[in-house]
């Protein structure tokens, strides 16, 4: 895999983690615990991220098959 394709395979797989941590946080007494807005942004962050973890595996699937 080439250095930049190897690079967006290694930002999905930080980006992953982010995302696994924040909803395990997001399973918590302190999530729970949080003003409203401040969930509210973290589950639009969350979100977010998803989506962007999305594009990169759209992207790495390109680079294997395109």
């Amino acid at each position: 895999m080439g250095d930049y394709r190897q690079g967006v395979a290694d930002e999905k797989a930080t980006l992953d983690e982010k995302i696994k941590n924040l909803q395990e946080l997001m399973k918590t007494d302190i999530y729970k615990g949080l003003r409203l807005l401040e969930r509210r942004c973290l589950y639009r962050q969350v979100r977010v991220m998803e989506l962007y973890s999305d594009i990169l595996e759209e992207r790495i699937t390109t680079f294997n098959h395109g």
